[in-house]
């Protein structure tokens, strides 16, 4: 059986994230600095003293999740991963932990996404929504319903738990009729637009030359990609994948159920938060779960 590493995603962040490693570790402290350097501000300080609204802003939650990720997955002694999956942003996490990305590289490609994504979010005003309650085959039905507005799933986190994008207005309408439709909760969600969706296209170039011209390695072990949810080891389709995820939907569900079905037992949830612990339990009940936050 395999253990897999996983990685969170966007909410995942806190005020006072960080603070503890920073001063308890000399490893830490280099990589906060680096990456202070690296991003042209100062992301620690932010991080150990910001607000929750300063941490809510897409280009300081974005790097703080992914630093955060990063410094507790080197603070494992040797965790021989067989096998890692990320939420969305935690792509970035897991490809550095099997060794396709470095750190600074990783880092820079994570930057340069949010700010892509802020971008594309201020040229069209967009939501997103979560619909508890309801089959996957009736909010994608729901949402290929609504014909005069762009409204599709975004993530698919777990049975009964699918996420949505789209416009204002298309949100608003698709959270009525899957109420309407027995969702137990249609919750419109405080996001600055409409991540995984046609909203980011205009992100997509920017972040397809940054990570076209970065460095991947070959792996130390499989992705479990959002966008294929199947076992990519091929820096190239690594590449495809991560720059498809942008505007497609994040299959956690199904990228959880194809590691279980390539052996995966035991997951170990890196970052700030337990999300994805709740997630996989979710999924499959029998799953060994645990985390390092």
């Amino acid at each position: 059986m395999k253990h897999a590493y996983i990685f969170p995603g966007q909410g995942s962040q806190f005020s006072g994230m960080g603070k503890e490693l920073y001063e308890s570790s000399d490893l830490a402290k280099e990589l906060f600095e680096k990456a202070n350097g690296i991003l042209g501000f100062s992301l620690s300080d932010i991080m150990f003293s910001g607000s929750a609204d300063d941490l809510k802003k897409t280009n300081v939650t974005q790097p703080a999740i992914f630093l955060h990720s990063v410094i507790l997955y080197k603070t494992i002694t040797d965790p021989k991963p067989g096998l890692v999956a990320g939420h969305s942003l935690g792509e970035f996490s897991a490809l550095v932990a099997n060794g396709v990305l470095d750190f600074e590289e990783a880092l820079k490609l994570v930057s340069i996404r949010a700010i892509a994504m802020q971008r594309a979010c201020d040229i069209n005003p967009s939501s997103m929504a979560a619909i508890l309650g309801l089959e996957d085959a009736k909010v994608e039905e729901i949402c290929s319903s609504i014909t005069n507005e762009v409204v599709v799933p975004a993530n698919y986190n777990c049975p009964g738990q699918v996420v949505i994008s789209g416009s204002i207005t298309g949100i608003e309408k698709a959270c009525d009729l899957m109420k309407s439709a027995g969702a137990k909760r249609a919750l419109i969600l405080p996001v600055g637009g409409a991540f995984h969706s046609s909203f980011m296209e205009p992100a997509k170039a920017e972040l397809a030359e940054a990570i076209n011209s970065a460095n991947f390695h070959d792996p130390t072990c499989p992705i479990y990609q959002n966008f294929g949810a199947a076992a990519v080891t091929d820096p190239a389709a690594i590449k495809y994948n991560l720059i498809a995820q942008l505007t497609a939907p994040v299959k956690w569900t199904q990228s959880v159920r194809a590691m279980i079905t390539d052996g995966a037992n035991h997951f170990t949830e890196v970052g700030p938060g337990k999300v994805l612990q709740g997630l996989v339990l979710k999924i499959n009940k029998e799953m060994t779960v645990d985390g390092i936050s």
